[in-house]
């Protein structure tokens, strides 16, 4: 198996170059590491604008990688029983459940939320 740092696909862009010292930097950032749970300051709302008529509640004020985002809303949403989303950086839960997830959240750890 070829090496990570050896995959020819993530430098089709790449021009030749003779410099000896020269690293390959494909520009991708690393994820930032995700503060404590006493540390997020989330605030939870309700919204029924470019919804149909809909009414989402929506948790912004995330921070940390993608990966613990997602686990924080499929845990929101078992919780509640309902489905959702999880995008941009935030996570909508169908219907009116903003009590509820206030709730839910501070007893899984979460200190500041509004």
């Amino acid at each position: 198996m070829p090496a990570k740092d050896n995959d020819w696909k993530s430098r089709l862009g790449m021009v030749y170059s003779t410099n000896p010292d020269f690293a390959f930097d494909s520009g991708e950032e690393k994820e930032a590491d995700t503060p404590p749970k006493n540390r997020q300051k989330l605030r939870v709302g309700i919204e029924r604008k470019n919804r149909g008529g809909k009414v989402v509640t929506v948790v912004k004020g995330f921070v940390g990688a993608e990966a613990a985002l997602k686990e924080l809303g499929r845990m929101l949403k078992t919780k509640c029983g309902v489905g959702g989303a999880v995008k941009d950086g935030e996570i909508i839960i169908q219907g009116e459940w903003k009590q509820r997830i206030v709730e839910l959240l501070c007893a899984d750890g979460y200190t500041d939320v509004k």
